[in-house]
């Protein structure tokens, strides 16, 4: 049946066939929606940018179908002009939408395929921060674009922005200069993508704090630290100032423990103790297991006891390890040779008395004979 029959106004048959076709437009929607999802259900990074796309799709179909009608209206009708000003601009919009859309699908898609919970995670975390900065710089600027071509549908809008254009010497300096700290982190944002001194999961020292970096936005980067407080660093604060990477190219990691001990204590012992520690231990990975004497002091020397771990997280609890195992065994084995404070006799005095030394306790010791050495050479212990 001719709509044309119903002897309607220009209006209702215009709202008429406008239904009429956006129906049409979201079977359309269905149908191709039922398929893309049965053909993509064997791949997740395929089904992540269907699902991505799926919604503003289903607005951008019925707009089509809407402004396909409403050009083929008569141009006599009452604000028809206006009505098709705006479905434009909500055209634009979805358009617009769907392209964002699609861009975090891929680069969702991207991020499924290249998992990091593998043990060697170094390539996925490098595609994985690659295709965050790039995504979201995708993403800022296909929305520029859509809101600029938005605005010139207008056409108070386009004439105010060529008057904007043809006087914009010094407003176009001023608002540079402005811009700076954006312009800045969205160059820095590249760079980093690219050169990448760091990437996502990196274990990073950044004004001090120990944390992994969690998430790299296009202006910020949140570095986790250890104790769950969050670190929020510009993008370009990491391309000016230097900062420690743990993980950069490997996340092995030589661990340190110093102990003071006096300068009689045997090192073999707690070489052989520090050896059975690390064999026992699966935080160890059976590279670095070693203990050398690194300094002297007037009281007594220090030992570094050095170990590896496969990362920074295994070479801390190693190194709260054997700092407790290594002060258990001389506290038990060897109690006499931790860090003892000496003390010097002093000559005897006026009528044939000495006086008398304490020890680190403060208790008095009993005089001793004189030796032919120098006094200040004869160690005293209680």
């Amino acid at each position: 049946m001719d709509l044309n029959d119903l002897n309607l106004s220009p209006w209702a048959l215009t709202i008429l066939s406008a239904a009429l076709a956006m129906f049409v437009a979201w079977l359309i929607f269905l149908s191709g929606a039922a398929v893309l999802k049965r053909s993509t259900a064997h791949s997740k990074a395929a089904s992540a940018v269907t699902q991505s796309a799926r919604k503003p799709a289903s607005i951008l179909l019925p707009l089509l179908a809407l402004q396909f009608v409403l050009r083929g209206a008569p141009d006599d009708l009452d604000h028809i002009a206006s009505v098709r000003q705006v479905t434009t601009i909500l055209l634009i919009a979805s358009f617009t939408w769907l392209l964002m859309r699609m861009a975090r699908g891929f680069g969702q898609a991207i991020v499924l395929s290249h998992s990091v919970n593998v043990s060697d995670n170094l390539m996925a975390r490098r595609i994985q921060t690659q295709t965050q900065v790039v995504t979201r710089l995708a993403v800022g600027a296909i929305g520029l674009v859509g809101f600029s071509l938005a605005l010139m549908t207008i056409p108070d809008v386009r004439q105010i922005g060529t008057s904007l254009l043809a006087s914009a010497g010094v407003v176009g300096i001023a608002a540079g200069l402005a811009a700076r700290p954006v312009l800045g982190n969205l160059m820095a944002g590249l760079q980093i993508a690219f050169s990448q001194p760091f990437r996502l999961d990196d274990v990073v020292i950044v004004e001090g704090e120990w944390g992994r970096v969690e998430e790299i936005n296009s202006t910020y980067v949140v570095v986790k630290i250890w104790d769950e407080r969050r670190l929020i660093v510009p993008l370009q604060w990491w391309i000016e100032n230097p900062f420690q990477n743990w993980t950069r190219s490997s996340a092995n990691i030589l661990g340190t423990v110093f102990l003071w001990v006096d300068y009689r204590m045997p090192l073999q012992p707690l070489r052989d103790a520090m050896q059975a520690l690390c064999e026992k231990s699966p935080l160890w990975d059976q590279r670095v297991c070693l203990i050398q004497v690194t300094d002297f002091s007037e009281k007594a020397m220090q030992l570094r006891c050095l170990i590896s771990s496969a990362d920074s997280g295994k070479a801390w609890d190693l190194r709260c390890l054997i700092r407790e195992e290594l002060m258990l065994l001389m506290q038990r084995d060897y109690p006499d040779f931790l860090p003892r404070v000496r003390n010097e006799i002093d000559p005897p005095l006026p009528g044939g008395t000495r006086a008398e030394a304490s020890d680190t306790q403060g208790q008095p010791s009993a005089p001793q004979q004189r030796s032919p050495t120098p006094e200040h050479e004869q160690p005293h212990r209680a």
